[in-house]
């Protein structure tokens, strides 16, 4: 019984290691000037190409570089003068990190969201244009739910549930996408051989989600 204790916390020690930043990521996360923006990858460069198609991991929203990521990709975003909305991979970081700015709320702040999970989509669909700050010139008309059901957590490791729609709820599918390696190229090619009823009373935006 003993052993098994032991082996049970050994596992669970591990899983808690696994979700803190590696060696690899917190180099690219402190390189250079902390203070400034970190470079947005593109799908023209192979190496980076690779990391945009990987699955991202989890974090732990206790890790130290975890703001100092936060605020790098804010700038990021912030640099690209219409962007609105930026996920850690978008960054070269495999953690499922989103920065999105809220239409949804006065002002349209841009916030982020740790681990973010959506966990219940709409059967009713907007279809509306996007593009992607990975992909340069690249744009399209996708459809996606217009409303969703959000979880995710904040740096003081508190979880939150809530329910999003419209546009920012857009942008929310398109950020959290990226956290599973689908880019919009991807999307584009997956609906052309599908079929949507195109609904009519969709708000236009002159936002368009990169």
């Amino acid at each position: 019984m003993r052993n098994f204790t032991v082996l049970i916390v050994v596992f669970l020690g591990s899983f808690a290691f696994s979700q803190k930043f590696s060696k690899e990521e917190k180099k690219l996360i402190l390189a250079g000037d902390p203070k400034t923006a970190l470079a947005i990858y593109q799908t023209d460069k192979e190496e980076q190409h690779k990391v945009l198609l990987k699955q991202s991991e989890e974090i732990s929203p206790k890790d130290k570089n975890l703001p100092i990521l936060i605020e790098r990709m804010r700038l990021a975003l912030a640099a690209t003068g219409g962007g609105v909305g930026i996920a850690a991979p978008q960054v070269g970081i495999n953690r499922r990190v989103v920065l999105v700015q809220r239409f949804d709320k006065e002002g349209a702040p841009v916030e982020y969201f740790i681990n973010p999970k959506i966990t219940w989509w709409s059967e009713l669909l907007n279809k509306g244009p996007e593009g992607d700050l990975s992909i340069d010139t690249f744009r399209g008309d996708f459809y996606r739910s217009y409303s969703i059901r959000l979880q995710y957590d904040d740096l003081d490791n508190k979880k939150h549930d809530e329910m999003v729609e419209g546009f920012t709820a857009v942008i929310f599918q398109h950020e959290i996408d990226h956290l599973f390696g689908v880019l919009i190229s991807d999307k584009l090619e997956k609906e052309r051989n599908e079929s949507y009823k195109t609904l009519q009373f969709y708000k236009k935006s002159n936002a368009v989600t990169r």
